[in-house]
């Protein structure tokens, strides 16, 4: 079974989302930060990782960019998940680790293509 971790510091998105990707058939593991989200990741190993950018303690930036340096080999696949919409954002985004980006509000087709087109 794929695991997913969801950071996000809003409870409701990531309620909704573990409804959602446990419907789906994923194991899934959350974070409401980047700190907890780098400890999470040590020790489950997650697939994929939905990844609020902007959060306290560590922004997302920051956490993808400490995935990486943590398992440099690993086939990990980060998405960002930001209400942040412009092209501008789109391409920090990817410069600082992301495979894919997802604007909030989002509907639930759109994040299981995004995840199945990763795994």
């Amino acid at each position: 079974m794929k695991k997913i971790l969801v950071v996000d510091d809003e409870e409701n998105i990531v309620f909704a989302l573990r409804l959602l990707l446990e419907k789906s058939g994923y194991e899934v593991l959350t974070a409401s930060d980047g700190l907890m989200a780098l400890e999470v990741y040590q020790k489950f190993k997650p697939d994929v990782v939905l990844l609020d950018i902007m959060m306290p303690k560590l922004d997302g930036f920051e956490t993808a960019k400490e995935f990486r340096k943590l398992d440099v080999d690993s086939q990990l696949r980060i998405i960002f998940l930001s209400a942040k919409g412009a092209t501008l954002d789109k391409m920090v985004a990817y410069e600082k680790g992301g495979d894919d980006y997802i604007v909030k509000p989002s509907n639930n087709t759109e994040i299981l293509e995004k995840i199945e087109d990763l795994l």
